[in-house]
C-alpha cells in the first residue's frame, strides 16, 4: 500500500498568517482524514510566502495567483490528486 500523502503550508509569520495556515490544515484534515498522512505548517523564512504543496509538490502559491485560495477551491485541488473519486458534498458544486 502507497503511504499517504503530506500536505505542507508554509506561511509567512512575519505577515502574521499562522491563524490562516491553522484554519486551512483543519479544513483539510476535517475533510481528508482517511486520505492523507497529515498537515505541516512550516513557518517560512521568506517574506510573504504562502505555499501549499502535496509531497512537495507546489499546488497553490499565493504570489503566482495573486490571492489565497479560497478553501472550496483548495479541497478541490487537493481532492484531485489525493483521492479523485471523494466527493465534497457542498463543495462540489459549481458556482
Amino acid at each position: 500500500m502507497a503511504s499517504k500523502p503530506v500536505i505542507e503550508i508554509e506561511y509567512c509569520p512575519k505577515c502574521n498568517w499562522m491563524l490562516r495556515a491553522a484554519y486551512m490544515s483543519q479544513e483539510i484534515l476535517s475533510s481528508f482524514t482517511e486520505d492523507i498522512h497529515g498537515v505541516l505548517l512550516i513557518p517560512s523564512e521568506i517574506a510573504g510566502r504562502y505555499t501549499i504543496r502535496i509531497d512537495n509538490k507546489e499546488i497553490f502559491d499565493r504570489k503566482r495567483a495573486g490571492r489565497f485560495p479560497e478553501i472550496k477551491e483548495l479541497k478541490q485541488l487537493i481532492r484531485d490528486i489525493v483521492a479523485p473519486e471523494k466527493s465534497l458534498g457542498h463543495s462540489d458544486k459549481t458556482s
